[in-house]
């Protein structure tokens, strides 16, 4: 499903990849199957995704609430309010109702390993967000321990990484501590997990926001969009790694001649497959439940 098959309520927004209703104090969030890298949105959609993705972040939902409260109320399309409960067959296991959050303009990511623009910082002048780290670190190390590196929520273009000093100064001293506290919590926690069922968690992303004045967790959790997830019994310092996202499309777009601007070149039917059986594995490792489409 590459759109919400709900046509007769008008959407508040359309992501990449989600699709969301406003409720009043709710929100109705419809994860499709669209797929984007580089910030571009393919024509072709990865079979199941868009299930895949709100069934892990409900699954950890659950799992971390004793942590920090978030914002799911029901993954139950019949306990939606029409016409949504209409499309129960349609909505089931990729939508979920919310509750609005006032939102912190901020990412909170934590890193555990080093990769992505923590690699590029450090090969560039040994730290990762203004963090001096260990001389000698490769690609693909596992840093002393999960250090934390916010970055803005940019409208347009790629977000940018910022200090926890500069955190300070975008949302806050009170808010900004909390939001380094709730966020190594929840990477310690996940990540244990995660290694007992044979899954690094590489980094991963956060989005808070307030309820009632209750500092909470919203948008996605430790899904393969908004985290890496490493094969750990491949896992070998000093190159790319074998993951369970979408670096397997990334890096077969790499060897193309493209700009990472639209118009997106055409997915061929090896890399979607593919793709979908990297979401699909880490559901089944993440959850202990065969995934049936």
């Amino acid at each position: 499903m590459k759109h919400s098959p709900v046509s007769e309520v008008p959407l508040l927004s359309q992501g990449k990849v989600r699709d969301l209703y406003d409720l009043g104090d709710n929100l109705l969030i419809v994860v499709t199957d669209r797929v984007s890298a580089f910030d571009v949105v393919f024509d072709e959609a990865i079979p199941d995704k868009g299930c895949i993705l709100n069934s892990i972040s409900a699954f950890w939902f659950k799992k971390l609430e004793h942590i920090i409260p978030n914002h799911m109320i029901s993954v139950d399309p019949t306990e939606y309010p029409e016409p949504f409960s209409d499309y129960a067959e349609e909505l089931a296991r990729r939508s979920m109702l919310v509750r609005k959050l006032d939102m912190v303009n901020a990412e909170c990511i934590v890193r555990g390993y080093l990769e992505g623009s923590a690699l590029k910082s450090y090969q560039k002048d040994g730290t990762i967000n203004g963090i001096q780290m260990p001389a000698g670190l490769k690609q693909g190390d596992a840093l002393p321990e999960p250090i934390f590196t916010p970055s803005t929520k940019e409208e347009n273009g790629h977000d940018i990484n910022i200090s926890v000093a500069e955190l300070r100064n975008v949302v806050g001293t009170e808010t900004a501590e909390a939001l380094e506290s709730a966020s190594l919590q929840l990477f310690t926690e996940a990540s244990d997990y995660a290694r007992e069922r044979g899954i690094l968690l590489a980094d991963t992303k956060f989005e808070f926001g307030y309820l009632d004045g209750v500092l909470t967790l919203g948008d996605e959790a430790f899904t393969p969009d908004s985290s890496r997830f490493w094969a750990a019994e491949s896992w070998e310092p000093g190159h790319a790694q074998a993951s369970f996202d979408k670096q397997f499309l990334r890096e077969w777009l790499e060897t193309l001649d493209w700009d990472k601007t639209p118009p997106a070149p055409a997915l061929p039917q090896d890399v979607v497959s593919n793709t979908a059986t990297r979401y699909r594995d880490a559901f089944e490792r993440l959850t202990g439940t065969a995934w049936n489409s």
